[in-house]
């Protein structure tokens, strides 16, 4: 992957697995115009290479993600604001790329939060397929505090991860939550201590990475699309997919691991 990146850090900290830190630790993370083109770049290449099976996003320093920066120090955003329809310009080729692209990748994608992951940072991880939280972490929608919307996305996902009631509730109340209330409410996976966040994160990665890539990614795309399928569309899906999966040399490479007593090789063919 590039090598350039001013404002995320990419490197494979492990075989087959990419991480992505956003490197703005001096504003907790918050992400600005350059930020989210360089995002978009690396979740690009991270698709299109088969050899990377599992992404882990996280963020520099104490915070996950604080959402957009609000502080005036993105200069190319202060200039996109000055042209017509800006504002909807801004959303469609900033974060809502982002958010888009986490949505159609179809290999896993763990979030690390180890720290506040609030406003458009907390759609940014629940855009994540799992989310390990740190026990300090906060999470919630501060949007309001600032006359501002859950225009990244949050109005879709958060009445889908805590329901439509406590969405309402913690957008229109600017409410955040502990990591503890976060995971009761549905924003998190599960808690780990501090200093364990990026250790677990790394080893659920792992293992995923070594799981068979034609069905950890069919498997992945059935879920995401029988969101908005009836139970026969989702079954009729499901038939077509095994078409791919079951003839495979992974399922002949499992079953003749199961009876070898071994791990099995998976080579996503």
């Amino acid at each position: 992957m590039a090598s350039s990146f001013q404002e995320i850090i990419v490197e494979t900290p492990a075989p087959r697995v990419t991480r992505i830190t956003l490197n703005r630790p001096q504003a907790m993370n918050a992400y600005t115009t350059r930020l989210c083109e360089e995002l978009v770049e690396a979740l690009d290449a991270y698709l299109r290479d088969d050899e990377q099976r599992a992404l882990i996003l996280t963020g520099a320093g104490k915070g996950f993600c604080s959402g957009g920066d609000v502080s005036g120090a993105d200069e190319e955003h202060g200039a996109l604001m000055k042209a017509q329809l800006s504002h909807g310009r801004e959303m469609r080729d900033g974060m809502h790329k982002v958010i888009l692209a986490l949505s159609r990748l179809d290999k896993p994608v763990i979030a690390a939060v180890n720290g506040a992951a609030v406003a458009g940072g907390l759609t940014l991880a629940l855009s994540c397929d799992m989310r390990i939280g740190a026990q300090s972490a906060k999470l919630g929608d501060t949007s309001g505090r600032f006359g501002l919307l859950p225009d990244e996305g949050g109005a879709w996902l958060f009445p889908r991860a805590m329901g439509l009631d406590r969405a309402l509730k913690m957008t229109l109340l600017a409410e955040t939550y502990s990591a503890e209330e976060a995971l009761a409410l549905g924003l998190l996976t599960e808690v780990v201590p501090d200093a364990d966040v990026q250790a677990r994160a790394l080893a659920l990665a792992e293992t995923l990475a070594k799981r068979a890539p034609l069905a950890v990614r069919l498997a992945k795309s059935m879920m995401l699309r029988g969101r908005d399928m009836s139970l026969e569309q989702s079954l009729g899906d499901a038939a077509l997919s095994v078409m791919i999966a079951n003839p495979s040399k992974d399922v002949r490479e499992g079953v003749k691991a199961f009876f070898e007593k071994r791990e099995p090789e998976f080579k996503g063919e």
